[in-house]
């Protein structure tokens, strides 16, 4: 069969992958003039399989107003009264209990540890080269109340198959020595050890190489005009250029650019962007710089190391298709990096990037056919994208080839995000 994947980040790469498993015919399409450039690009670069709680927790709607008011608040809303945005926020709002955070939590885990295990099985027969560190994960908690609420979560995270462990300050230090500046403000810290890490844009380029050399044909510098019915339950793609392409099956793999392009065709996707910043900082004192993946609870920030680099990404940003770097955020960014790992390099020479995160409002991917019998969908991975890649690509691909599923299908239906 014909397969045209639309986008070559890490959804659409990997979804190839498993596809051309299967011996297809296969062509990724792309506006950008190489893979991995758009959110895969610069990502918080964790591969965070036990920590995939979704934002939309029992707790946030009760930060909202202070959110709003602090210009340096980890999310950051932009009133609107478009109406995709309003239903979207109406959804997120709904979604904010414990009851649906929990579900959604125990959904995402069988994707995530289904993702853990196929790129396992990636990495030792493929031979990637991306800067892969199975460091582990320490979350750190500043106050006791985070802490505490944080301990009495491991019980539940147990059962669901997470092997996480609880550190005091002492132990948070000992586990990781570049913490040491922090010790008056560590109450505690959970450590996850299979946690792991790695640099998604050099994961994008491995795989780029691996489907060339399968025959994959790669359609880069190709603008999208529209989707469109061919009057039969067939689509086609319209390129802004005219050209129309066709195919027994197209997958659409476009994160937040999905959204527009399905209305057209009356397919409405609860997906809007997230927009997240990082900063790349090159590593100058290899002692003063983390070797375990952090995230620093109360600030809402992550740092991974990927080789000599040490990838902070951090914030979510509600304001559109708005790409443009804020440099407000970024100098905060800056700031909470610094004030953590001051001595780890020269924060002037990181290289400063945001991205565009596809998320839903219960923090669930939908991976689902559609009323039209070529066109697929594998969109709206959110914060977690890089994290659940392989999982995604190899259940879109099942469900192509009419195979079930090692993880539910229905968990990521389009009715269920």
């Amino acid at each position: 069969m014909e397969i045209l994947i639309l986008g070559a980040g890490v959804i659409g790469l990997t979804t190839a992958y498993y596809l051309s498993e299967q011996g297809h015919k296969i062509s990724i399409l792309d506006k950008n003039p190489d893979a991995g450039l758009e959110t895969s690009y610069a990502n918080g670069a964790q591969l965070s399989y036990s920590y995939v709680a979704p934002l939309a927790g029992p707790g946030v709607i009760g930060k909202v107003p202070k959110w709003l008011l602090n210009p340096d608040s980890p999310l950051r809303f932009r009133p609107s009264l478009d109406p995709g945005d309003i239903c979207w926020n109406l959804q997120f709002m709904k979604a904010c209990n414990a009851s649906q955070s929990d579900q959604t939590t125990r959904e995402l885990l069988q994707l995530s540890f289904l993702s853990r295990d196929l790129i396992h099985e990636m990495i030792n027969s493929e031979k990637l080269d991306f800067d892969f560190q199975p460091s582990g994960k320490m979350v750190l908690h500043r106050s006791t109340a985070s802490f505490n609420t944080a301990v009495q979560l491991l019980d539940f995270q147990r059962q669901l198959g997470c092997e996480q462990f609880a550190l005091n300050t002492e132990e948070c230090i000992e586990k990781e020595p570049s913490l040491a500046p922090l010790k008056n403000q560590i109450t505690g810290g959970i450590y996850t050890p299979s946690e792991e890490a790695g640099d998604c844009y050099k994961f994008c380029q491995n795989l780029k190489t691996i489907l060339q050399a399968r025959g994959v044909q790669f359609l880069f510098n190709q603008e999208i005009s529209q989707l469109q019915s061919n009057g039969s339950s067939n689509v086609s793609v319209l390129l802004k250029d005219r050209q129309v392409l066709s195919a027994d099956h197209i997958v659409v793999a476009l994160g937040c650019e999905s959204t527009a392009l399905l209305k057209a065709l009356h397919i409405t996707v609860p997906v809007r962007p997230l927009k997240g910043y990082s900063l790349t900082l090159p590593i100058e004192n290899d002692g003063k710089a983390p070797n375990t993946s952090i995230t620093d609870f109360e600030r809402k920030v992550v740092y991974a190391r990927i080789g000599n680099r040490l990838r902070i990404a951090g914030m979510a940003d509600l304001v559109g298709m708005n790409k443009k770097i804020d440099q407000q955020r970024i100098n905060a960014l800056i700031q909470e990096a610094r004030a953590v790992f001051p001595e780890a390099g020269n924060y002037a020479q990181a290289e400063q990037w945001a991205g565009l995160r596809p998320a839903t409002p219960k923090g669930k991917p939908v991976i689902d056919a559609t009323r039209y019998k070529n066109l697929w969908l594998n969109i709206g991975q959110g914060a977690l994208g890089f994290t659940l890649a392989t999982g995604s690509g190899k259940l879109l691909a099942d469900l192509v080839a009419g195979k079930e599923p090692t993880v539910p299908a229905r968990l990521f239906s389009l009715n269920n995000a």
